[in-house]
């Protein structure tokens, strides 16, 4: 076979039909001009290695430049916002209207490396969903990797596993499986977060795979205190929905120790009567306990509906 006639029987593995395809690979994009091409034809060089058919859906959240013209130009099938909803947003469209049986989430601003992709997708034959985890060679700042790494410690607490990279955007995952939880999804963000929660605590398998990012091209979006704490709420809200006693009861029993140390100094050591604040506490504790309790069985009752 000729090296061109290679070239065309590889670029036919990208579909352009409505059939259905092995893999949907979606790149949320905002204002990507500089460095959408080079993403796409890195990804598409990475794909025709494969035995992969799919398709590259480049979501475009509202951008005030090219980013859609030069996408679909390079050979990807653009679904264009009317205008800024937000990256989660942009996923979500993403996954209702992906074709294949696999679904790649991979950011569009040249943070990760397409060649990374086969090895994503070789986990979910084993796995429910693969994540790319950042190792200590990516090229991110200081203060982003001190705060993923709290996120981390507290999902890995929630989940009652390890969690290498919670907000790692860069993730293989089966189609049936994300559309599962897209209702779930915020429009921030934040999806990464509640996408690995809600995964892990419905029950399926999630592996992670070490990768090394590059910066970013062009100015990020994210904020460091105002999405850090939209995502600490993210992670409040999944252990809530998903296993509300991981929460409610670590609160009762803080609660209940508070009240019964501020009851023995207020009476041994400081001879006071029984001190209301004490009192307080105690019923206190024991409503957040009760509050635990109701969210047990509303949750149990949810998980056998859908069983």
């Amino acid at each position: 076979m000729t090296g061109k006639a290679m070239l065309q029987s590889h670029s036919s593995k990208q579909s352009d039909s409505m059939e259905a395809v092995d893999v949907s690979v979606i790149m949320p994009a905002f204002n990507e001009e500089k460095v959408i091409e080079s993403v796409i034809a890195a990804t598409k060089t990475a794909l025709d290695r494969e035995d992969y058919s799919y398709e590259l859906l480049v979501v475009d959240d509202g951008s005030g430049d090219s980013t859609a013209t030069i996408a679909q130009g390079a050979g990807a099938k653009v679904i264009s916002h009317p205008y800024n909803i937000g990256n989660g947003a942009a996923v979500k469209t993403g996954i209702r209207n992906a074709r294949g049986r696999m679904i790649v989430l991979l950011d569009a601003d040249g943070q990760h490396d397409p060649n990374d992709i086969p090895i994503l997708l070789e986990d979910l034959q084993t796995f429910d969903m693969s994540v790319g985890a950042r190792t200590s060679k990516s090229e991110t700042s200081a203060h982003r990797d001190l705060a993923n790494s709290i996120f981390n410690i507290l999902a890995s607490y929630v989940a009652n596993r390890r969690i290498s990279d919670l907000t790692s955007g860069f993730r293989a995952i089966r189609t049936p499986i994300a559309r599962q939880f897209v209702y779930l999804l915020p429009n921030s963000y934040s999806y990464p977060t509640t996408i690995t929660l809600s995964v892990i605590k419905a029950g399926y398998s999630v592996n992670y795979r070490p990768i090394q990012t590059k910066k970013r091209v062009g100015k990020s979006g994210i904020r460091l205190i105002f999405d850090g704490t939209r995502f600490l709420m993210i992670i409040m809200k999944i252990t809530v929905f998903f296993s509300p006693m991981r929460i409610f009861l670590p609160a009762s029993v803080f609660l209940f120790v508070l009240g019964a140390c501020w009851y023995v100094f207020s009476v041994f050591f400081a001879s006071k009567g029984f001190p209301p604040t004490s009192m307080l506490l105690l019923l206190t504790s024991v409503i957040v306990f009760c509050f635990g309790l109701i969210s047990e069985q509303i949750n149990e009752v949810r998980n056998d509906r859908r069983s």
